[in-house]
């Protein structure tokens, strides 16, 4: 089975602008852009829960610190966010409850899902049903070859080619060997120009 697209950033443009378009854009627009800044699995994202991101005076957290049972293989791990995917999270939750101060979300069950469904406004998605959802945005982007795993070898990918070191992805990605991160990077002739300059 061939690894999922890695995204360009006209292709995340695109998506994006589809997102837009569609029903549940603030959510929708969340969960891409949080998967894209984070490398989050798709199941770690689909277990998120409200008091994962929310700091008891109503912040966005700066680390999600994920539990044994949210993540593959039963090890719990904590994953980074930049300021970009706090506003994401932030403008989702100001829209969702229609408030600008998210201090009284903390007085509510915060052991609800982060990204919810019609179907099931507390749960949120299953993990394969929200690889579903991912699979008809792509599609309906127009994209192909792209899955709910794109973003993460994207985010690994992309983070390569900047210089940063495999073990800090390692530890970033929530892998357990070098070896699987090395997998999920994709070399392009961006990556082997950036290796050829540094003899310059």
């Amino acid at each position: 089975m061939s690894q999922a697209k890695v995204l360009t950033e006209k292709e995340v443009r695109k998506v994006l602008i589809y997102i837009a378009s569609r029903k549940h854009a603030s959510r929708n627009r969340a969960m891409f852009v949080l998967l894209n800044a984070t490398g989050m699995r798709v199941g770690e994202l689909a277990a998120l829960r409200l008091c994962d991101v929310l700091t008891p005076t109503g912040e966005i957290v700066e680390e999600i610190r994920l539990a044994a049972d949210q993540t593959k293989g039963s090890r719990g791990r904590v994953v980074v966010l930049n300021q970009k995917a706090q506003e994401e999270i932030k403008n989702y939750l100001m829209t969702r409850f229609k408030l600008k101060d998210l201090l009284a979300v903390t007085m509510t069950d915060t052991s609800r899902a982060l990204f919810t469904t019609q179907k099931n406004p507390n749960r949120g998605f299953s993990s394969s049903t929200l690889a579903q959802h991912f699979h008809y945005m792509y599609k309906g982007s127009g994209i192909m070859g792209a899955s709910s795993h794109s973003s993460r070898r994207s985010f690994i990918t992309k983070l390569s080619e900047m210089g940063v070191s495999v073990r800090v992805l390692m530890d970033l990605a929530g892998h357990r060997s070098l070896a699987v991160t090395q997998k999920y990077i994709e070399s392009n002739p961006k990556l082997m120009r950036s290796a050829v300059e540094l003899l310059a």
